[in-house]
């Protein structure tokens, strides 16, 4: 039978929140009172059939794309879903990398198709290696999957590196499908998005992880205009029209997107200040050093994993995610970004747990 459910998700929406939560994955909520918008600029119903225009533009300008390259999708989880639906059928090869975001994962299996997996190695700091790929891959692979910023290590793919898994797509007749949710906490010199690197390329992303605007859904599908299209007829199966007040507040936050990044970065610069603090006054848990990014993934060098994790949330009223969601059972994820006083409380915290508190 097929997976129809999402492990992680259950434990996240259920399990995931404690007074001192460092389960998030994305900055905090951007408040909608400071987005310049009155009630007199929504409306409910417009003229959405497959895209709104201002937003479709606002997407492809924001993306350096042709707006026909646009498919507008409820955040990344669900272009994801969409794209993977459009690119696979059951039974398709598909290789995934690991570590990686379980709810991409779950989806391929829901969707039937035969994941593989290549590895991003801890020894290398879960950097992206073609080789890997290149093992992995047979002339039955359909699609790779990868995320950049990976989630959960933050790690940056460069172009060089992506460009060699696009030719190994290629030789075979696959398409790569990139994840770049996280790409724009990448402050200084921001990466263009890989989508502009050759058509076997595919990318989905939104203003969720790295804006706050997690509850507009806004998210959507970059791909090759003939793919656009078979992707807006395949959502008429899942999503039909969007809300159109989300649509419209979308619009308005692209045209403020610099100033809601940058009140973001703060927060997660000053977070990350901390989180090089931490690690210089232990050596209880270890982690690839990443210069951007919301998530660190990291290693719990003895003990317990589940043990610790227990202990952290019920003795220490703090979350941490397990790492076993992303294939590293002996790791644990910790975000930043949201509040920077209940961060350093939370790996204040971690550290007592850890028993190196000093």
């Amino acid at each position: 039978m097929r997976q129809r459910h999402s492990d992680y998700m259950l434990w996240a929406k259920t399990q995931g929140r404690a007074r001192f939560n460092l389960a998030t994955s994305g900055v905090g909520a951007f408040p909608l009172r400071d987005l310049p918008v009155t009630i007199e600029q929504l409306e409910i119903n417009g003229d959405s059939t497959y895209g709104y225009a201002p937003l479709q533009n606002a997407i492809a300008k924001k993306s350096g794309v042709d707006p026909d390259c646009v498919v507008a999708a409820a955040g990344t989880s669900m272009a994801n879903h969409l794209a993977m639906a459009a690119l696979i059928d059951p039974g398709d090869e598909v290789l995934i990398e690991q570590p990686t975001y379980e709810l991409i994962t779950s989806t391929a299996m829901y969707l039937g198709a035969a994941v593989k997996h290549f590895a991003r190695t801890e020894e290398s700091g879960f950097a992206l290696d073609p080789a890997q790929i290149r093992r992995a891959m047979t002339p039955k692979t359909k699609l790779i999957v990868l995320t950049n910023l990976h989630n959960p290590s933050s790690v940056l793919a460069p172009d060089s590196v992506l460009r060699e898994v696009g030719d190994l797509a290629r030789s075979v007749g696959a398409h790569v499908l990139v994840d770049e949710v996280y790409l724009d906490a990448v402050y200084v010199d921001t990466p263009k998005t890989s989508f502009l690197l050759g058509p076997e390329f595919i990318v989905t992303t939104s203003l969720t992880k790295v804006y706050g605007l997690s509850g507009l859904r806004c998210g959507w599908i970059l791909a090759q205009p003939d793919l656009a299209r078979a992707m807006w007829r395949l959502n008429d199966l899942f999503a039909s029209i969007p809300a159109h007040p989300a649509e419209l507040l979308s619009v308005i936050a692209f045209e403020h997107l610099d100033l809601i990044r940058d009140q973001a970065r703060k927060m997660v610069d000053a977070d990350r200040a901390l989180l090089g603090d931490f690690f210089s006054r232990q050596n209880a848990v270890s982690t690839p050093r990443t210069g951007f990014g919301t998530t660190a993934i990291l290693r719990l060098n003895q003990g317990n994993i589940e043990q610790f994790l227990s202990r952290l949330r019920v003795e220490y009223e703090t979350t941490a995610v397990p790492g076993h969601f992303f294939g590293l059972p002996d790791h644990f994820r910790i975000g930043m970004g949201v509040d920077t006083e209940m961060f350093r409380e939370g790996l204040a915290r971690i550290e007592r747990a850890l028993g190196t508190a000093k």
